[in-house]
């Protein structure tokens, strides 16, 4: 099977793009930017949202919805917001097309030009606190916790499926609260169900952290992000959640009666991930033989793999042990699946489920009914086992737990492994290029200096850990006093 995909080694980035296509997560939309979600990648993203909607509930949010269409005067109501956002705007000018007098098919009706351009959604903000200011009016009506899933544009000229796309979907917290402590408890809090969700459940580790003043949201006032180390070096930021102060309270009039009757602002904050996690996933795991999914988010963790010959009796044993099976697992809710399709051959089903990274792979064959064993077959490391049939189910449960923890160990050994502490130049840039990954470095703390490092390595800063230790040192570039390390990395 390998042989469909580039090799990582060889050309990271198309190995990328085989994996997304040919295990069917995605594929090219008839629109330039834009992508089809194919089930198997639709399953995978569904999982992920419902379990972040669990949590989402569990820290007492709801899920709302708001219009796609967002008044251009809207935008321009927070300065900062919109020169973060103007160039990536996609603009609705009309509201009728009309036939074309010349036969030309329809065209766009001149008579018909919108009194205000509308924006397409790139990010919820300014219609939500625009709606806050009808719903907040006490301190009784606070905190309000409202999560939408959503599709939002941003209009982008390089693309890549699931990383970067003009059209993507996501969910995006808002909330409005009562004082600052409270709104700053709200964007820690986020960050933790994103960090423990990409731990638990993608096995992926990430570094949590404070974006950088160049780095952080158009608006706020922090950005605290999660950051993830891909297999070839580069970072990927999997999550933000934005502590946005009282920015968009005062852009929109949004203002609360307190208890001494007096008129305050809220304060506010927003987070959110998207459909990037599903590019996130493919990249921190996977191989040269086609997707490793976690099992706790694998659309199918199980699939029984029979191999008949033609004795009828052999058979309806493989048939009848297969069913009690499936019965086991799906009590202990496994997503399994008997695949007893004859049209197929089984090398070719093992390939295929290979390549889509269902994590195990259990084979019953008539040598197998006659020795009371099947082989089982995990995806994380290959290794095949014969396992007696009256042990098979709970071996099976307890094989889907030890994957998913080799398969977060394995992860943080390649973080800590291509984790670099530097504190010169020259080695700076050197590790750059011959062993990327994270690296620890001090800064003096200023834009312009982050800035001519981007400029001169295409590295920025992921973030400021938190809890970062402290440190006296001289900046990487300047040589100017440090306080701390912060860790810089190539990045998506």
């Amino acid at each position: 099977m390998s042989k469909i995909l580039t090799n990582r080694k060889d050309d990271y980035a198309q190995w990328y793009n085989d994996i997304v296509l040919k295990a069917g997560l995605a594929d090219y939309s008839a629109v330039k930017g834009c992508m089809v979600i194919k089930p198997h990648g639709y399953a995978l993203w569904e999982n992920m949202r419902d379990q972040l909607d669990k949590r989402f509930k569990e820290t007492g949010h709801q899920n709302a919805y708001f219009p796609l269409f967002i008044p251009k005067s809207f935008l321009s109501k927070e300065a900062a917001h919109v020169e973060g956002f103007a160039k990536e705007c996609a603009v609705v000018t009309h509201y009728r097309l009309k036939n074309d007098p010349n036969g030309g098919g329809v065209i766009v009706d001149p008579d018909a030009k919108l009194e205000e351009e509308l924006i397409v959604r790139p990010t919820s903000e300014t219609i939500i606190w625009n709606t806050y200011k009808d719903w907040i009016q006490s301190y009784r009506d606070l905190p309000l916790l409202i999560n939408q899933w959503a599709n939002v544009v941003r209009w982008e000229m390089r693309t890549r499926l699931f990383l970067r796309t003009t059209e993507f979907l996501w969910q995006e917290g808002h909330t409005a609260h009562a004082t600052k402590e409270e709104a700053i408890e709200e964007t820690k809090k986020m960050l933790e169900v994103y960090a423990t969700f990409a731990e638990e459940y993608m096995a992926m580790p990430v570094v949590r952290g404070v974006k950088t003043a160049n780095e952080r949201f158009a608006g706020a006032e922090d950005t605290y992000c999660i950051e993830a180390l891909m297999q070839d070096g580069k970072a990927l930021q999997a999550g933000t959640s934005h502590f946005l102060g009282q920015n968009f309270a005062k852009a929109f009039e949004v203002m609360f009666q307190d208890k001494n009757n007096n008129r305050e602002y809220v304060w506010a904050t927003s987070w959110g991930v998207s459909t990037r996690l599903v590019g996130a996933l493919v990249m921190a795991h996977s191989d040269d033989d086609g997707l490793v999914l976690p099992p706790k988010l694998a659309p199918l963790q199980v699939v029984i793999v029979p191999i008949f010959n033609k004795d009828p009796n052999t058979q309806e044993k493989i048939n009848n042990l297969a069913n009690d099976l499936i019965a086991t697992l799906k009590q202990n809710n496994i997503r399994v699946k008997f695949d007893n399709d004859d049209n197929t051959r089984p090398g070719f089903k093992f390939a295929e489920y290979e390549l889509k990274g269902v994590p195990v792979r259990i084979t019953l064959g008539a040598r197998d009914i006659e020795n009371n064993i099947a082989e089982v077959a995990r995806r994380d490391t290959k290794e095949k086992e014969s396992i007696a049939l009256d042990n098979l189910a709970g071996h099976v449960i307890k094989l889907l737990a030890d994957i998913q923890t080799n398969m977060y160990q394995r992860a943080l050994q390649f973080r800590t492994d291509n984790t670099t502490k530097i504190d010169n130049w020259d080695a700076f840039v050197k590790a750059l290029d011959e062993k990327p990954g994270f690296i620890s470095a001090h800064w003096d703390g200023t834009s312009e200096t982050e800035e001519k490092i981007k400029e001169l390595t295409k590295a920025t800063i992921r973030c400021i850990p938190l809890n970062n230790e402290q440190e006296e040192g001289q900046c990487v570039l300047t040589g100017k006093p440090s306080k701390e390390r912060v860790l810089f990395a190539r990045a998506y």
